[in-house]
């Protein structure tokens, strides 16, 4: 047990290297969102009504873009480059891997958030921690809802030559639909069906209630439904469709 967290460490502190040495990645898991943040704040400055929808909104595309997008991403290169196979036959156990990998999404996601919590007390005015234990259960949950879909997400990937195309196909009208840049209720009324499908709406609708009204986990009992329904799906088609082998013939 001790030598399994042991590597499972040693692998997680290489994940975070790979990453800052990778200047893309750090820009679009960092700074996009930052910008998002700049961009719309400035836009609406004297709105606090709008910065109180965007805030949260932007925070929940972090999860998103740091979980979901990043694992099905750099899983798919993993894949098709041989890497995974590789590692598949060296000693370091699989768990020890997948572990280092996961820590090292997860890792991301909470920087991002808390990043964005202190700009939006700093520059914005939104508080943020209104409802601290509840903005914990809903970012924990996000994580693992978006983070269990990326992984299920990346084995309908079929080389790393469409993984970018893939991903933004599902990122990019998810963050549109999902209410990140409006309040989603002022959607048309079909977007707002379709939002109330998806997982990212209610981490949204959770993190507002976290740090802008002070609700309670009761008050976004659907959300978390929602969520754990999502998380549940994605586990499951994570661990069933996993391969560590090429999908190349």
């Amino acid at each position: 047990m001790r030598s399994d967290v042991a590597l499972t460490w040693r692998q997680y502190r290489l994940e975070r290297r790979l990453f800052w040495r990778n200047p893309s990645a750090a820009f679009f898991n960092f700074l996009l969102p930052l910008l998002f943040l700049a961009l719309f704040g400035a836009i609406f400055s004297d709105q606090q009504a709008d910065l109180d929808v965007i805030v949260p909104g932007i925070a929940g595309m972090s999860v998103l873009a740091t979980t979901f997008s990043a694992l099905a991403f750099n899983l798919v290169f993993l894949r098709e480059s041989g890497v995974l196979k590789r590692i598949r036959g060296t000693p370091l156990p699989t768990g020890a891997y997948l572990g280092g990998v996961a820590a090292n999404a997860v890792t991301n996601a909470l920087v991002q958030v808390t990043i964005i919590l202190v700009a939006g007390r700093v520059f914005f005015d939104v508080d943020g921690l209104k409802e601290p234990f509840e903005l914990v259960v809903f970012v924990t949950l996000g994580v693992v809802c978006f983070a269990s879909l990326g992984v299920a997400f990346s084995h309908v990937i079929p080389n790393f030559d469409s993984a970018a195309a893939y991903v933004n196909a599902v990122f990019l009208p998810v963050i549109f639909i999902s209410g990140v840049f409006y309040d989603a209720e002022n959607a048309p009324s079909f977007l707002r069906e379709v939002a109330e499908v998806l997982p990212l709406k209610h981490l949204i609708d959770g993190l507002t209630g976290a740090m802008v009204d002070g609700t309670s986990l009761a008050d976004n009992a659907g959300a978390l439904a929602v969520l754990a329904a999502w998380a549940t799906f994605g586990i499951v088609f994570a661990i069933r469709g996993f391969s560590w082998e090429s999908k190349r013939a």
